[in-house]
């Protein structure tokens, strides 16, 4: 991993009035913390951390964090928070890292190849579960795990024990879990006329008949009275 560095400042005053003051100077508030060490308030710079979320190890990257003064800490980020609407960094959580002892990171598992269900068969390639917890020294935390799904079948899968990874890492997630897979299209169920069943006739038809039955009624009517009349 490439060495870098950001620097950071003390932070005496707290609360919201205090971390929006901070924020409009340009820095946002952030809290270092672990290997045993006190809880440490600081003010650094939400440009850098971004860079460093967005890069290619994002969270899992390791940097060096300087202190006026000249002192420093391996840290990483533990956790940290966006602005909902302009993704504007606004705090973070820093972690001390101490690098002889292992860490348990979650890594981004990426894919290769174009299935042979997918292309060959019409099958749908789902990608189940893009990330897996390991355990192993910071230096040796791996950017990301690479499988090749150019061999999946229509009914076949990759399970989080077909992962390849370095001996030096151990892998937490359950074997058994799958990673992708590929999976029969759909068919969509078409209703069958039931044998003997009679259509109903449609309702405007029903209306018709209706209107002349009524219709000849009426007439009927008329004609009743036109007879009374000519034998008056």
């Amino acid at each position: 991993m490439p060495q870098l560095n950001v620097a950071a400042e003390a932070r005496e005053k707290r609360g919201k009035n205090a971390a929006r003051r901070l924020r409009i100077s340009g820095k946002i508030p952030a809290i270092l913390y672990g290997n045993h060490e006190g809880a440490v308030a600081l003010a650094v710079s939400p440009k850098e951390l971004s860079a460093i979320l967005h890069s290619a190890t994002g969270h899992n990257t390791i940097f060096t964090l300087t202190f006026q003064g000249g002192r420093s800490a391996s840290v990483m980020l533990k956790d940290w928070q966006f602005e909902p609407i302009k993704g504007h960094l606004l705090h973070a959580d820093l972690v001390r890292i101490a690098m002889d002892k292992v860490l348990q990171v979650k890594v981004p598992i990426t894919t290769v190849g174009e299935a042979k269900g997918v292309k060959l068969e019409g099958g749908i390639f789902e990608f189940v579960m893009r990330e897996v917890e390991v355990e192993c020294l910071p230096a040796d935390i791996p950017e990301n795990i690479t499988i090749d799904v150019s061999d999946l079948a229509i009914g076949s899968n990759v399970r989080v024990s077909d992962l390849s990874v370095d001996p030096k890492i151990k892998m937490l997630s359950e074997a058994e879990l799958v990673v992708a897979h590929v999976i029969a299209p759909k068919e969509e169920k078409v209703e069958e006329p039931v044998a003997g069943a009679v259509a109903a006739e449609p309702e405007v038809i029903k209306k018709g008949k209706v209107a002349t039955e009524e219709e000849g009624e009426a007439g009927k009517g008329e004609e009743k009275k036109e007879k009374e009349k000519e034998k008056k």
